[in-house]
C-alpha cells in the first residue's frame, strides 16, 4: 500500500503540492457482521466479507478486499458490486447516529461513478447520515482508492427498520448477528 504524507498542502513546496494531505481519525467501535450477508457475511465464500468501523467524525466505514469473482473489466471491481457495498454502507450509517439495532432499507439510491476501482487494493466506503425524520433517513457516501482519490459517490433515502424485522429466519441471533473481533482490526484510519 502506498504511504502517505501528514503534511499539510500548505506546508509543501509548489512542486509538491499535488500530493495529498492526510487526516487520521480513530475507530470508536467495530460493528456486527452476519454469516452470509454477500456483503458482511464472513461464511459467504463469494462474498466481500467487509468489515465496518464506526469514526470518530460520526461517519460509518466499511472495508474489504476485492477478489477475483468480483471484477467487471479484468481488474477492475464491478461497477454492481460498488454500487451494493455503497448502498449497504449508507444503509448502515444509521446505526453510527442512532441505535446498533436499527437499520436503513433502500427506498431511492442514486450513484456516480468517477475513477475504476481496482481488484489489487483494499476499498474504503464511507457512509454518513445527512437528514433523519422519524420514519426514513438519507445519507451520503463515497469510494476511496488507496491514494485518497474518490473513485464513486452516492447518496439515497432510507426507511428505518429494526434488524429483527429485516430477517425472516429467526431474527439477528440466527443470522449469527454479531460483533466479530479481529486481531487485525485497526485503532485508527488514515484517509
Amino acid at each position: 500500500m502506498k504511504q502517505k504524507s501528514f503534511e499539510t498542502a500548505s506546508s509543501l513546496q509548489p512542486e509538491e503540492a499535488h500530493k495529498e494531505t492526510v487526516m487520521r481519525l480513530k475507530i470508536e467501535k467495530k460493528h456486527p457482521n452476519s454469516k452470509m450477508c454477500f456483503v458482511c457475511g464472513l461464511e459467504n465464500s463469494f462474498g466481500l466479507k467487509s468489515k465496518f468501523y464506526e469514526l470518530e467524525n460520526g461517519q460509518l466505514m466499511a472495508v474489504f478486499s476485492p477478489l477475483q469473482e468480483h471484477q467487471g473489466y479484468p481488474g477492475r471491481l464491478h461497477g454492481g458490486i460498488a454500487a451494493t457495498i455503497l448502498d449497504e454502507t449508507i444503509g448502515r450509517a444509521i446505526m453510527a447516529t442512532d441505535s446498533e439495532d436499527l437499520w436503513g432499507v433502500t427506498i431511492d439510491f442514486s450513484m456516480k461513478f468517477r475513477k475504476p476501482i481496482p481488484l489489487d487494493e483494499e476499498v474504503r466506503v464511507f457512509g454518513w447520515v445527512t437528514a433523519e425524520k422519524p420514519r426514513y433517513f438519507t445519507a451520503e457516501g463515497k469510494i476511496l482508492l488507496s491514494d485518497g482519490t474518490v473513485a464513486a459517490t452516492a447518496e439515497g433515502k432510507y426507511l428505518k427498520m429494526a434488524v429483527d424485522n429485516i430477517t425472516e429466519s429467526g431474527g439477528a441471533d440466527a443470522v449469527g448477528w454479531q460483533v466479530y473481533s479481529d486481531r487485525e482490526d485497526p485503532e485508527y484510519i488514515d484517509i
